[in-house]
């Protein structure tokens, strides 16, 4: 049985009765592969992306184009970060319940938070939400 709400390689490869060191190093290979190269690539194009927006005189596209890259980057670091935890910590350690948790923020939350943080990026949205907020602070 593995203790996921899905199948991860990480949790195929505890289940195998195979050699754990050569499950391992496959675990690491496929995690760097498939999770820090695309990461190092998406680091180096916001920096680009920091450099042209630094070169800009407009402060208003400026304004626009940090508040877009800010999302993305909130929600690729979400993303990314509990997705590499869950596969580089799965090989040392054997806490199901950590790893679980882990997984269905990359898998279920971080899906469902893209809409909202996103259209936080509205200013009717930001205003709907600020109401909101101010109206059940004054609830007691």
């Amino acid at each position: 049985m593995v203790p996921h709400f899905f199948c991860e390689l990480s949790q195929l490869l505890k289940a195998t009765s195979s050699n754990t060191l050569i499950n391992i190093i496959l675990l690491y290979v496929v995690t760097t592969l498939l999770g820090v190269f695309p990461v190092t690539g998406i680091l180096y194009s916001y920096f680009q992306i920091a450099s042209s927006l630094m070169r800009m005189s407009s402060s208003v596209g400026k304004s626009k184009a940090f508040s877009t890259c800010g999302s993305h980057l909130c929600v690729v670091s979400l993303f990314y970060g509990t997705g590499l935890g869950v596969h580089l910590s799965s090989a040392r350690t054997h806490s199901s319940q950590g790893n679980m948790i882990a997984s269905v923020m990359y898998t279920v939350v971080t899906p469902m938070l893209n809409p909202f943080i996103y259209s936080l990026r509205n200013k009717d949205m930001k205003g709907t939400l600020g109401r909101l907020l101010r109206r059940a602070a004054s609830c007691p």
